[in-house]
């Protein structure tokens, strides 16, 4: 199992890699830009109340992952939101080489298309060293979670981080990933 390269992988290595050669112009093959983990991370503000709330992300997180979650607990205690220090939150995952392929390929292919009145994601959304988060309001555009069994609406954060060292190398990598990025603004020009 450990040979067995994912769809993503095998694109990565067959066409994505020489394409970013011939636009970039690298010198050496490792400073070809490459997705290097990816993060979920679903925070969980109402498990201060109810503890059955957090046990059905992580559920949930299990199933999108393929793979156990950590619970994220609180650093600091605030008043307002009865929080304690120690207290549950959350659960995050980071995914890495096969699970991480295996992830982006639903992620472009399966549940970008599924989420209700989408035009592309924002392609602004990186952090200045070539890492991009996108935010999901809704887990259940998720195949394999049950509607039945999640009923509540629980959103999530994905975060992919990758190698490159600027935004336009790592937009340029994860367009030819097939992420929907939201065309490039034009410029108008004054014809008048």
């Amino acid at each position: 199992m450990a040979d067995t390269k994912t769809r993503m992988q095998v694109r990565y290595d067959e066409t994505i890699r020489q394409a970013l050669v011939e636009k970039h112009g690298y010198k050496n093959p490792h400073q070809v830009p490459r997705v290097e983990k990816i993060t979920l991370n679903m925070g969980v503000g109402s498990a201060t109340g109810d503890k059955k709330i957090l046990d059905l992300a992580y559920d949930a997180m299990t199933q999108i992952a393929g793979q156990k979650p950590v619970i994220t607990i609180a650093r600091k205690s605030i008043a307002g939101f009865r929080l304690r220090e120690g207290m549950p939150i959350g659960c995050m995952v980071t995914l890495r080489r096969q699970r991480m392929f295996e992830f982006l390929d639903r992620l472009v292919s399966i549940v970008l298309p599924r989420v209700r009145d989408f035009r592309g994601i924002n392609r602004n959304a990186f952090d200045g060293n070539g890492n991009y988060t996108l935010g999901l309001t809704e887990q259940l555009v998720f195949p394999e979670l049950n509607p039945d069994k999640f009923t509540r609406p629980q959103g999530m954060n994905i975060t992919i981080v990758t190698s490159a060292t600027n935004n336009d190398e790592a937009r340029d990598l994860l367009a030819l990933f097939g992420m929907p990025f939201k065309a490039a603004p034009t410029k108008k020009t004054d014809a008048a």
